[in-house]
Protein backbone atom coordinates (compact mmCIF):
# COMPACT_ATOMS: atom_id res chain seq x y z
CA UNK A 1 0.00 0.00 0.00
CA UNK A 2 1.59 3.50 -0.99
CA UNK A 3 1.01 6.13 1.57
CA UNK A 4 0.85 9.42 0.34
CA UNK A 5 3.05 12.37 2.46
CA UNK A 6 -0.13 13.57 4.31
CA UNK A 7 -1.52 9.61 5.16
CA UNK A 8 2.57 8.87 5.52
CA UNK A 9 2.82 11.35 9.04
CA UNK A 10 0.20 10.46 10.32
CA UNK A 11 1.31 6.55 10.16
CA UNK A 12 4.48 7.79 11.97
CA UNK A 13 2.39 9.67 14.22
CA UNK A 14 0.51 6.55 15.13
CA UNK A 15 1.22 3.53 13.18
CA UNK A 16 -0.90 0.23 13.13
CA UNK A 17 1.35 -2.87 13.46
CA UNK A 18 1.82 -4.77 10.37
CA UNK A 19 3.94 -7.02 8.16
CA UNK A 20 6.01 -4.05 7.30
CA UNK A 21 6.87 -0.54 6.16
CA UNK A 22 9.52 0.61 3.28
CA UNK A 23 10.79 4.55 4.01
CA UNK A 24 12.40 5.86 0.60
CA UNK A 25 14.00 9.53 0.20
CA UNK A 26 16.83 11.12 -1.47
CA UNK A 27 18.36 13.22 1.95
CA UNK A 28 19.39 9.91 4.71
CA UNK A 29 18.77 12.57 7.25
CA UNK A 30 15.24 12.98 6.23
CA UNK A 31 14.40 9.46 5.61
CA UNK A 32 16.18 8.81 9.39
CA UNK A 33 14.57 11.17 11.26
CA UNK A 34 10.66 10.01 9.76
CA UNK A 35 12.13 6.54 10.39
CA UNK A 36 13.41 7.63 14.47
CA UNK A 37 9.74 8.91 14.71
CA UNK A 38 7.75 6.14 13.79
CA UNK A 39 9.71 3.59 15.84
CA UNK A 40 9.07 5.90 18.94
CA UNK A 41 5.50 6.02 18.38
CA UNK A 42 5.54 2.44 17.56
CA UNK A 43 7.35 0.76 20.55
CA UNK A 44 7.81 3.46 22.78
CA UNK A 45 10.53 5.59 24.01
CA UNK A 46 11.65 2.90 26.32
CA UNK A 47 11.22 0.40 23.55
CA UNK A 48 15.12 0.12 22.30
CA UNK A 49 16.04 -0.33 26.27
CA UNK A 50 14.05 -2.87 26.43
CA UNK A 51 15.26 -4.98 23.10
CA UNK A 52 12.12 -4.47 21.45
CA UNK A 53 14.10 -3.32 18.58
CA UNK A 54 16.84 -5.20 16.67
CA UNK A 55 18.79 -3.33 13.92
CA UNK A 56 20.12 -4.86 10.56
CA UNK A 57 21.92 -3.67 7.89
CA UNK A 58 21.33 -4.67 4.35
CA UNK A 59 24.45 -5.82 2.85
CA UNK A 60 24.76 -8.36 6.16
CA UNK A 61 21.91 -9.65 4.97
CA UNK A 62 22.74 -10.91 1.66
CA UNK A 63 25.18 -13.11 3.11
CA UNK A 64 22.51 -14.07 6.32
CA UNK A 65 19.21 -13.71 4.65
CA UNK A 66 17.59 -16.02 7.69
CA UNK A 67 18.61 -12.98 9.79
CA UNK A 68 15.41 -11.35 8.77
CA UNK A 69 13.01 -13.53 9.49
CA UNK A 70 14.71 -14.56 12.85
CA UNK A 71 14.78 -11.20 13.68
CA UNK A 72 10.84 -10.80 12.79
CA UNK A 73 9.94 -14.06 14.91
CA UNK A 74 12.47 -13.19 18.08
CA UNK A 75 10.67 -13.17 21.24
CA UNK A 76 11.21 -10.35 23.75
CA UNK A 77 11.82 -10.60 27.71
CA UNK A 78 9.26 -7.31 27.69
CA UNK A 79 5.65 -6.85 26.40
CA UNK A 80 4.84 -5.12 24.09
CA UNK A 81 4.92 -4.11 20.25
CA UNK A 82 8.51 -5.18 18.58
CA UNK A 83 10.55 -3.65 15.47
CA UNK A 84 13.17 -4.78 13.38
CA UNK A 85 15.14 -1.70 11.60
CA UNK A 86 16.91 -2.78 8.37
CA UNK A 87 18.90 -0.11 6.39
CA UNK A 88 20.65 0.30 3.44
CA UNK A 89 17.50 -2.04 1.92
CA UNK A 90 17.81 -2.78 -1.84
CA UNK A 91 15.80 -4.36 -4.64
CA UNK A 92 18.62 -7.07 -4.46
CA UNK A 93 16.65 -8.46 -1.16
CA UNK A 94 13.20 -8.28 -2.57
CA UNK A 95 12.67 -11.68 -2.83
CA UNK A 96 13.49 -12.28 1.33
CA UNK A 97 11.02 -9.32 2.16
CA UNK A 98 8.55 -10.99 0.00
CA UNK A 99 9.13 -14.22 1.71
CA UNK A 100 9.37 -12.65 5.10
CA UNK A 101 6.18 -10.31 4.12
CA UNK A 102 4.40 -13.62 3.24
CA UNK A 103 4.96 -15.67 6.57
CA UNK A 104 4.69 -12.72 8.72
CA UNK A 105 1.65 -13.25 11.47
CA UNK A 106 0.40 -11.34 14.44
CA UNK A 107 2.42 -10.77 17.14
CA UNK A 108 5.80 -10.39 15.19
CA UNK A 109 8.09 -8.04 14.62
CA UNK A 110 6.94 -5.47 12.24
CA UNK A 111 9.99 -4.46 9.65
CA UNK A 112 10.78 -1.07 9.05
CA UNK A 113 13.34 -0.97 6.09
CA UNK A 114 14.56 2.46 4.52
CA UNK A 115 16.29 2.84 1.31
CA UNK A 116 17.60 5.60 -0.66
CA UNK A 117 15.79 7.12 -3.45
CA UNK A 118 13.92 4.19 -5.55
CA UNK A 119 12.24 4.58 -9.07
CA UNK A 120 8.80 3.34 -10.08
CA UNK A 121 9.75 0.37 -11.97
CA UNK A 122 12.10 -0.71 -8.62
CA UNK A 123 10.94 -4.52 -7.51
CA UNK A 124 11.78 -3.63 -3.80
CA UNK A 125 8.93 -0.27 -3.70
CA UNK A 126 6.37 -2.64 -6.23
CA UNK A 127 6.59 -5.19 -3.64
CA UNK A 128 5.37 -3.08 -0.45
CA UNK A 129 3.10 -1.28 -2.46
CA UNK A 130 1.58 -4.32 -3.85
CA UNK A 131 1.08 -5.59 -0.24
CA UNK A 132 -2.37 -4.95 1.16
CA UNK A 133 -0.79 -4.80 4.76
CA UNK A 134 2.37 -3.56 3.97
CA UNK A 135 3.05 0.32 3.54
CA UNK A 136 5.89 2.10 1.07
CA UNK A 137 6.22 5.89 1.02
CA UNK A 138 9.02 8.31 -0.21
CA UNK A 139 10.26 11.21 2.24
CA UNK A 140 10.85 14.47 -0.47
CA UNK A 141 13.23 17.10 0.41
CA UNK A 142 10.63 19.71 0.96
CA UNK A 143 10.82 21.56 3.91
CA UNK A 144 8.16 20.83 6.76
CA UNK A 145 4.57 22.64 6.82
CA UNK A 146 3.46 24.85 9.07
CA UNK A 147 1.44 22.10 10.43
CA UNK A 148 4.39 19.50 10.80
CA UNK A 149 6.54 22.81 12.96
CA UNK A 150 3.12 23.17 15.08
CA UNK A 151 3.21 19.63 15.96
CA UNK A 152 6.98 19.11 16.76
CA UNK A 153 6.89 22.52 18.67
CA UNK A 154 3.65 20.77 20.73
CA UNK A 155 5.47 17.89 20.99
CA UNK A 156 8.51 19.78 22.61
CA UNK A 157 6.07 21.53 25.25
CA UNK A 158 5.81 24.80 23.22
CA UNK A 159 2.14 24.50 22.62
CA UNK A 160 1.66 28.68 23.35
CA UNK A 161 2.84 29.86 19.54
CA UNK A 162 2.29 33.56 18.20
CA UNK A 163 2.02 34.33 14.99
CA UNK A 164 5.27 36.22 14.46
CA UNK A 165 7.24 33.09 15.81
CA UNK A 166 5.38 30.68 13.59
CA UNK A 167 6.27 32.73 10.31
CA UNK A 168 9.60 32.73 11.43
CA UNK A 169 9.88 28.90 12.11
CA UNK A 170 8.55 28.05 9.38
CA UNK A 171 11.30 30.42 7.01
CA UNK A 172 14.03 29.04 9.13
CA UNK A 173 12.99 25.11 8.20
CA UNK A 174 13.21 26.07 4.52
CA UNK A 175 17.10 27.14 5.35
CA UNK A 176 18.54 24.59 7.75
CA UNK A 177 18.80 20.74 7.73
CA UNK A 178 15.71 18.76 9.30
CA UNK A 179 18.24 17.72 11.91
CA UNK A 180 19.32 20.96 13.02
CA UNK A 181 15.62 22.29 13.26
CA UNK A 182 14.97 19.53 15.82
CA UNK A 183 17.75 20.43 17.61
CA UNK A 184 16.77 23.88 17.76
CA UNK A 185 13.83 23.15 18.80
CA UNK A 186 15.22 21.17 22.02
CA UNK A 187 16.95 24.31 22.49
CA UNK A 188 13.86 26.36 22.13
CA UNK A 189 12.23 24.25 24.96
CA UNK A 190 14.79 24.69 27.26
CA UNK A 191 15.21 27.84 26.31
CA UNK A 192 11.55 28.51 27.56
CA UNK A 193 11.53 26.21 30.85
CA UNK A 194 9.76 28.86 33.56
CA UNK A 195 8.41 30.85 31.10
CA UNK A 196 4.31 31.38 30.36
CA UNK A 197 4.39 33.87 27.36
CA UNK A 198 3.71 31.95 24.66
CA UNK A 199 7.07 31.68 22.05
CA UNK A 200 7.86 34.84 20.59
CA UNK A 201 10.18 35.76 17.53
CA UNK A 202 12.43 37.66 19.97
CA UNK A 203 12.47 33.86 21.66
CA UNK A 204 13.44 32.43 17.80
CA UNK A 205 16.15 35.48 16.87
CA UNK A 206 17.71 35.00 20.49
CA UNK A 207 19.15 31.43 19.20
CA UNK A 208 18.78 31.29 16.04
CA UNK A 209 21.95 30.43 14.23
CA UNK A 210 23.59 33.84 12.87
CA UNK A 211 24.51 34.13 9.41
CA UNK A 212 27.48 36.89 9.97
CA UNK A 213 29.80 37.03 13.17
CA UNK A 214 28.78 39.47 16.46
CA UNK A 215 31.96 41.99 15.99
CA UNK A 216 30.96 41.62 11.92
CA UNK A 217 27.45 42.78 12.49
CA UNK A 218 29.08 45.31 14.92
CA UNK A 219 31.01 47.22 12.30
CA UNK A 220 28.53 46.61 9.14
CA UNK A 221 25.51 48.52 11.44
CA UNK A 222 28.46 51.02 12.41
CA UNK A 223 29.00 51.93 9.13
CA UNK A 224 25.17 51.89 7.83
CA UNK A 225 24.29 54.27 10.69
CA UNK A 226 27.00 56.55 10.03
CA UNK A 227 28.80 56.12 13.53
CA UNK A 228 32.24 56.58 12.02
CA UNK A 229 34.32 56.70 15.66
CA UNK A 230 33.26 53.49 15.88
CA UNK A 231 34.86 52.37 12.94
CA UNK A 232 38.77 51.91 14.20
CA UNK A 233 37.84 50.45 17.59
CA UNK A 234 35.68 47.76 15.64
CA UNK A 235 38.56 46.94 12.65
CA UNK A 236 41.09 46.97 15.31
CA UNK A 237 39.51 44.13 16.96
CA UNK A 238 38.78 42.15 14.09
CA UNK A 239 42.08 42.62 12.95
CA UNK A 240 43.40 41.24 16.32
CA UNK A 241 40.55 38.09 15.49
CA UNK A 242 42.15 37.31 12.73
CA UNK A 243 39.45 38.21 10.20
CA UNK A 244 40.72 38.10 6.87
CA UNK A 245 39.98 41.57 4.74
CA UNK A 246 38.48 39.88 1.91
CA UNK A 247 36.04 37.90 3.79
CA UNK A 248 34.88 41.18 5.58
CA UNK A 249 35.07 42.81 2.19
CA UNK A 250 32.39 40.15 1.02
CA UNK A 251 30.26 40.26 4.52
CA UNK A 252 29.76 44.04 3.84
CA UNK A 253 28.99 42.93 0.28
CA UNK A 254 26.33 40.45 1.83
CA UNK A 255 24.56 42.93 4.19
CA UNK A 256 24.07 46.26 1.65
CA UNK A 257 23.13 43.84 -1.18
CA UNK A 258 20.35 42.86 1.15
CA UNK A 259 19.78 46.43 2.14
CA UNK A 260 19.56 47.43 -1.60
CA UNK A 261 17.23 44.48 -2.37
CA UNK A 262 15.10 45.71 0.64
CA UNK A 263 15.29 49.00 -0.69
CA UNK A 264 14.00 48.08 -3.90
CA UNK A 265 10.91 46.23 -3.07
CA UNK A 266 7.94 47.45 -4.60
CA UNK A 267 5.81 47.30 -1.27
CA UNK A 268 8.77 48.67 0.91
CA UNK A 269 11.77 47.87 2.63
CA UNK A 270 9.70 45.78 5.17
CA UNK A 271 8.14 43.25 2.89
CA UNK A 272 11.83 43.44 1.11
CA UNK A 273 13.36 42.15 4.64
CA UNK A 274 11.02 39.92 4.93
CA UNK A 275 11.68 38.07 1.68
CA UNK A 276 15.66 38.30 2.31
CA UNK A 277 17.15 34.15 2.28
CA UNK A 278 18.00 33.20 4.53
CA UNK A 279 15.32 34.68 6.99
CA UNK A 280 16.17 37.57 9.20
CA UNK A 281 14.38 37.92 12.44
CA UNK A 282 14.01 40.34 15.76
CA UNK A 283 15.83 43.34 16.52
CA UNK A 284 17.93 42.76 13.62
CA UNK A 285 15.37 42.74 10.62
CA UNK A 286 13.93 46.12 12.32
CA UNK A 287 17.21 47.39 12.33
CA UNK A 288 17.84 46.76 8.55
CA UNK A 289 14.50 47.53 8.04
CA UNK A 290 15.52 51.22 9.03
CA UNK A 291 19.24 51.22 7.29
CA UNK A 292 17.44 50.54 4.07
CA UNK A 293 14.70 53.25 4.33
CA UNK A 294 17.51 55.84 5.69
CA UNK A 295 19.82 54.61 2.55
CA UNK A 296 17.72 54.58 0.03
CA UNK A 297 18.19 52.79 -3.33
CA UNK A 298 20.64 55.21 -4.80
CA UNK A 299 23.22 55.73 -2.41
CA UNK A 300 23.14 52.06 -1.83
CA UNK A 301 23.77 51.62 -5.39
CA UNK A 302 27.06 53.83 -4.91
CA UNK A 303 27.93 52.04 -1.64
CA UNK A 304 27.67 48.39 -3.37
CA UNK A 305 30.13 50.35 -6.53
CA UNK A 306 32.47 51.28 -3.55
CA UNK A 307 32.39 47.46 -1.90
CA UNK A 308 33.25 45.87 -5.08
CA UNK A 309 36.13 48.42 -6.54
CA UNK A 310 37.68 47.64 -2.89
CA UNK A 311 37.09 43.63 -3.84
CA UNK A 312 38.81 43.96 -7.03
CA UNK A 313 41.78 46.11 -5.29
CA UNK A 314 41.66 42.83 -2.23
CA UNK A 315 42.17 40.38 -4.69
CA UNK A 316 44.52 42.62 -7.40
CA UNK A 317 48.07 41.31 -7.85
CA UNK A 318 50.77 44.12 -7.27
CA UNK A 319 48.97 46.19 -4.57
CA UNK A 320 51.21 47.88 -1.92
CA UNK A 321 48.21 49.25 0.34
CA UNK A 322 47.69 46.98 3.53
CA UNK A 323 44.65 45.07 2.84
CA UNK A 324 42.80 45.68 6.33
CA UNK A 325 43.62 49.53 6.00
CA UNK A 326 41.84 49.88 2.30
CA UNK A 327 38.69 47.73 3.98
CA UNK A 328 38.99 49.98 6.68
CA UNK A 329 38.90 52.96 4.33
CA UNK A 330 35.63 51.75 2.73
CA UNK A 331 33.67 51.41 5.84
CA UNK A 332 34.95 55.11 7.09
CA UNK A 333 33.68 56.01 3.73
CA UNK A 334 30.21 54.09 3.70
CA UNK A 335 29.76 55.33 7.05
CA UNK A 336 29.53 59.29 5.57
CA UNK A 337 27.61 58.60 2.49
CA UNK A 338 23.96 58.67 4.13
CA UNK A 339 25.22 62.21 5.57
Amino acid sequence: MKLSPRDANAFFAKPTPGPGILISGADPMRVALKRQDLVKALIGPQGEEEMRLTRLNGSDLRSNPSHLLDAVRAPSFFPGPRAVHIEGATDGLTALFQTTLTDWQEGDGMIVATAGALKASSKLRKLFEKDPRARFTTIYDDPPSAGEIKERLTAAGLSQVDSAAMEAMVSLAAHIDPGDLRQFIEKLSIYKIGDPAPLSADDIAALAPADLEAGVDDLLNAAAESRQDQIGPLMRRLEGQGINPTTLCIMAGMHFRALHAAASDPGGAAQGIARARPPIFGPRRDRMIRQAQNWGVNRLERALDLLLDTDLALRSAGQTAPQMARVERAMIRLSMMPR
